[in-house]
């Protein structure tokens, strides 16, 4: 049976430079989701060869990230960060195949390459996206025998399913369809991404948390304040990088939004004035991190680099 489990023997990781420990997260994050998604060879061989098509060998893991780095905060295991960590990004693997879909966004290129509807078909890309979310909650329950309490383990299933469902993530999506021709004002366009972009950015970071020892009160709230100003700027971020990024950089068609009349940060706000607001989350987000103490170093450097990214 597939396992996320990490590999048995590999050293723990020692404090070493952001820029090595993220790849070092995404290399184990990335051998953690090939272990754990089905083999191409099992039947139904096609659904599971577009499985791993859509998740595998691209994407920046920025949540996954994110789960190490609070982990971090509690202590946790992190081999039970290891499934966590696959579980979101399930979650968001399979969020991208549904978006891309001619039935939602309608875009041809994700990560460089075609989308896995026009590799694959429509009706399996559908089933692909269907697939990688129940996959995700079976992964996260499994962080239970790498760590995790059984406790932490039920709360953190709550915690994906309600950050995937209609009140985070899809709702937001379906927010977004609803908009489309329409001017949102700010407060309409936050609670959309708050809920589309920042739900499951947040539960990235909470996920990471509940796998070790519980966090006061204090660095509970902290942790939240931080996983709200990092989940908008990052989307934020991405508004921008649709109006001045380019296709090849992105791994995405650039200006989708705006041929789409999208609303966007950019078209409510303007270019200068989302750059500012941007800047104004990163502050917030590493106000945040400082009190939560040493321990959430790492955090601090994922919010530079969102706020920061070129794609």
């Amino acid at each position: 049976m597939p396992t996320f489990a990490h590999a048995p023997g590999e050293p723990a990781r020692a404090r070493e430079p952001f820029g090595q420990w993220a790849s070092g997260i995404a290399d184990r994050v990335e051998r953690a989701l090939e272990r754990g998604l089905p083999d191409a060879l099992t039947v139904p061989q096609r659904l599971h060869e577009a499985m791993r098509y859509a998740v595998l060998g691209g994407g920046k893991r920025v949540r996954p990230l994110l789960v190490h780095a609070a982990g971090e905060l509690t202590g946790a295991p992190p081999s039970a960060l290891d499934h966590a960590a696959c579980a979101v990004e399930l979650i968001h693997a399979y969020s991208l195949v549904h978006d891309d879909m001619p039935c939602m966004d309608d875009d041809a290129l994700r990560r460089g390459k075609p989308t896995v509807h026009v590799a694959y078909g429509e009706a399996l890309a559908m089933l692909v996206g269907d697939a990688l979310q129940a996959l995700a909650f079976e992964a996260l329950a499994r962080a239970a025998s790498e760590g995790a309490s059984a406790p932490a383990t039920v709360e953190m299933v709550g915690e994906l399913a309600r950050a995937a469902g209609s009140t985070g993530m899809a709702g937001g999506q379906a927010i977004d369809l609803a908009a489309v021709g329409r001017m949102l004002d700010r407060e309409a366009l936050e609670d959309m991404h708050r809920r589309k972009t920042g739900a499951m950015l947040r539960a990235s970071a909470r996920l990471g948390a509940l796998c070790g020892a519980p966090l006061d009160a204090v660095r509970a709230d902290a942790l939240e304040r931080y996983s709200n100003a990092i989940g908008l700027a990052f989307q934020v971020v991405d508004d921008i990088l649709d109006v001045e990024g380019d296709s090849a950089t992105l791994g995405k068609t650039a200006g989708k939004d705006a041929g789409s009349n999208k609303p966007t940060y950019v078209s409510a706000l303007g270019l200068e004035a989302s750059h500012e607001l941007a800047q104004q989350l990163a502050r917030e987000a590493r106000e945040a991190q400082r009190a939560l103490g040493p321990a959430a170093q790492r955090l601090g450097e994922i919010a530079e680099l969102i706020v920061n990214r070129k794609s």
